[in-house]
């Protein structure tokens, strides 16, 4: 018999283990992908954004009415809804669906690259301003140079920009880092420390979930498939992984309907994708990816 490929047996790794898989608890998190255009096209962005890539076509207000009500009337246990792209403030509709979102009461978490799109919207977010509301901030790095690596030209100042004016205007406000360089944690945070001193930016660098340094995602990388025995060898709860309360909703080009993602990070795996509903969205999720490895399970990482 020929040897299986890994992450491509939904129910067997390539050792003929038996695959770990997450049970669904509620949805705890709700994530609307707001539509893959972004102002920028950055070197390693998991989910390839650009000023060209519409796969994910834009997020509509009438997709995330639906859903918030669908929410409701199960009785799912919502306490935060996240809102990730491409760049969300480019979505036409991005004012009406925050509003939307804050409406339910929820903590309200914006991923934003802080740049002219956001600014476009500044009377609005001033108008919305509340405790519930978080923007999280792409900075790469605290050094500009690097920082540039993988975003591109003229993208440090304008973050750095943005980000003073959440400051100076009182909004609660956090910083997305990543680990690609391979430095010491305590180093990164100690530069983000003194980025933040210099330019009057009130967060603190020491706090996790105020600059949260995301692992890295890699196709390079060889990584374990994660077997139903690597729980107890790790000594991970599959309840704390993403899967387990968060799903994220898409509008896929061409798709008649909004559906969900199984995993923030793979959206366009249709193996992840779970329907329009939320009642398609609970069935378990198999980690058949390598990202379920690299990133969750060994990387430790989560999106909220």
């Amino acid at each position: 018999m020929d040897a299986v490929a890994p992450f491509t047996d939904p129910d067997v790794t390539a050792t003929g283990e038996t695959r770990a898989s997450v049970d669904f608890r509620g949805l705890e998190t709700l994530w609307l992908n707001s539509g893959t255009l972004c102002n920028l096209a950055c070197a390693r962005c998991y989910i390839e954004s650009s000023p060209t890539n519409d796969r994910l076509v834009y997020l509509k207000l009438s997709d995330v009415e639906r859903v918030l009500a669908e929410v409701e009337e199960t009785g799912q246990p919502l306490t935060e809804i996240g809102i990730t792209g491409g760049e969300p403030f480019m979505n036409p509709q991005i004012d009406a669906i925050l509003a939307a979102c804050l409406a339910t009461g929820a903590d309200v978490l914006v991923l934003t690259n802080a740049m002219t799109p956001m600014r476009h919207h500044c009377d609005a977010l001033l108008a919305m301003q509340s405790d519930r509301l978080t923007l999280r901030v792409s900075l790469d790095h605290y050094d500009a140079a690097l920082h540039e690596e993988e975003r591109g030209p003229r993208s440090f100042q304008p973050a750095i920009d943005g980000l003073k004016w959440l400051s100076a205007n009182g909004f609660d406000i956090a910083v997305a880092g990543r680990t690609l360089w391979n430095k010491d944690e305590a180093e990164m945070r100690a530069g983000y420390a003194a980025l933040f001193a210099r330019e009057g930016i009130a967060i603190d660098a020491a706090d996790p979930e105020a600059l949260v340094l995301f692992p890295e995602m890699d196709d390079a990388t060889a990584v374990p498939e994660i077997t139903t025995a690597c729980w107890q060898i790790l000594g991970k709860n599959p309840a704390d992984l993403m899967c387990a309360s968060q799903r994220m909703l898409v509008r896929r080009k061409g798709a008649k309907d909004a559906s969900f993602a199984a995993c923030t990070l793979l959206p366009y795996d249709p193996r992840f994708d779970s329907g329009s509903s939320l009642s398609g969205a609970s069935r378990p999720t198999r980690l058949n990816h390598r990202w379920c490895a690299q990133f969750c399970v060994l990387g430790g990482g989560s999106c909220g």
